[in-house]
């Protein structure tokens, strides 16, 4: 019997100039339901008490297992490179994050 080699498919991926530049997220909120998981990036701004949702990815829960494991993946190479990233938990962060102090 001939051995079958499949040829490799090449994914052509492109991206607008837009999209390219990025937008800076510093707060992730995830939910999910029976059949997604949702994930909504949000750019807190010190001193200001109303954000806006910035961008909202929606995945199967296959897939959000596959970016989970791609994130934990690129962390455990970038802290071998770079060092230990310190963890959100043991750091005390103000209310204010830094800006003026809230009034009532």
């Amino acid at each position: 019997m001939a051995e079958m080699n499949a040829p490799e498919q090449q994914l052509n991926i492109e991206i607008s100039e837009e999209v390219a530049e990025g937008t800076y997220a510093n707060l992730a909120i995830i939910t999910h339901s029976h059949a997604e998981f949702v994930i909504d990036f949000v750019n807190v701004m010190p001193g200001n008490p109303k954000s806006k949702v910035k961008s909202r990815i929606i995945l199967t829960p296959f897939h959000a297992k596959r970016f989970m494991k791609a994130i934990n993946e690129n962390i455990k190479k970038f802290e071998a490179t770079n060092g230990v990233i310190q963890d959100m938990e043991s750091v005390e962060i103000p209310f204010n994050f830094g800006g003026p102090a809230a009034e009532a």
